[in-house]
């Protein structure tokens, strides 16, 4: 597929949300989980709230349809006065792949935390997702932290 338009990165809206359900499926798919119905509706909503350390969504736009997404987070942290944001999730259609779209949506998010003052953008990804870390080693230093989780 050829894309006739740039895409470009925007908030959420509310109109968005069969669309952002297909990709975020895609997401989640790639991560072998699946989530239910009562979870996609409260993570749509929070990131439509606008509401302080509530998630926040972007979204990729191409030919009046959805090629990708961001969704992140600011928060308090132990450390330091000011916030930091979690990426959590970053998701790109297959076939916009190798596009730079990927990059662009984690620009954005850094773009959104320098608009609010934060200095400090980080996520996670499993290891053995070499074609995402390839992107990662080239815009972000990875940490020597290991997740534990209950």
């Amino acid at each position: 597929m050829t894309p006739s338009t740039e895409p470009i990165i925007r908030p959420l809206r509310r109109s968005d949300e069969a669309e952002w359900r297909r990709l975020w499926t895609g997401y989640l798919t790639f991560y072998q989980t699946s989530l239910p119905e009562e979870i996609y509706r409260s993570s749509f909503e929070r990131m439509l709230s606008g509401k302080d350390h509530e998630f926040r969504g972007l979204v990729a736009e191409a030919d009046g349809k959805l090629v990708g997404l961001g969704h992140y987070l600011f928060h308090r942290h132990g450390w330091r006065i000011e916030n930091v944001c979690y990426l959590q999730d970053l998701f790109v259609d297959p076939d916009r792949r190798g596009t730079g779209l990927g990059r662009r949506l984690i620009e954005a998010v850094y773009d959104a935390a320098d608009a609010e003052g934060v200095s400090r953008v980080y996520w996670l990804t499993q290891e053995h997702n070499h074609t995402a870390r390839a992107l990662y080693d080239r815009i972000a230093r990875k940490s020597d932290f290991i997740q534990y989780i209950r």
